[in-house]
């Protein structure tokens, strides 16, 4: 009878885990790299390849990181709001990485879909994205003047995201 109790009590445990765990928000898993400097890069622009983009250049800033991609089917979703308030003016300089895509499949979606960025950088293998932890794209990352992550949006930014979350953020940081 005991030698059945022991199996029985660690499935019992494991059951518990796992229930905790398909409750969970995989979008509110924590970064490790909130409050620590942004990863420095070097990349070439996806527009001009021969202009290079550095986190380095938006030092004194608040600005957004966008990663994002052609083949990315949640980028669509998310890609009219960040046109939509681009145009408004009423938010941080946002700059896009073009994450594990090819060159003209992204300049051709930015030029189908519009374009929200000042900039597009282009992460052709992925290291950039491997070095600020994406699990997927889209992501977003709202760095401060210092460059310091202060803000992980995992998946694509909303309406209410943007407005309850990073845009008051955005202008507490920029006081």
């Amino acid at each position: 009878m005991n030698r059945f109790l022991l199996p029985l009590a660690v499935f019992i445990v494991l059951v518990g885990f796992l229930a905790v765990g398909l409750n969970l928000d995989p979008r509110e898993v924590p970064s490790p790299l909130i409050g620590k400097p942004a990863p420095l890069f070097d990349v070439p622009q996806l527009e001009v390849a021969e202009k290079t983009f550095s986190p380095k250049e938006m030092l004194g800033k608040v600005w957004l990181l966008n990663v994002w991609a052609s083949w990315c089917v949640s980028c669509r979703d998310e890609h009219p709001i960040l046109v939509a308030y681009s145009k408004k003016g009423n938010m941080p300089p946002v700059i896009g990485l073009d994450y594990k895509d090819q060159r003209a499949d992204g300049a051709r979606w930015l030029t189908q879909f519009g374009n929200p960025y000042q900039l597009s950088a282009f992460d052709a293998d992925g290291r950039v994205g491997i070095d600020y932890g994406v699990y997927g794209v889209p992501e977003t990352y709202l760095i401060d003047k210092a460059g310091v992550i202060r803000y992980k949006q995992i998946g694509p930014i909303t309406p209410e995201v943007m407005e309850k979350k990073i845009l008051p953020m955005a202008r507490e940081l920029d006081k």
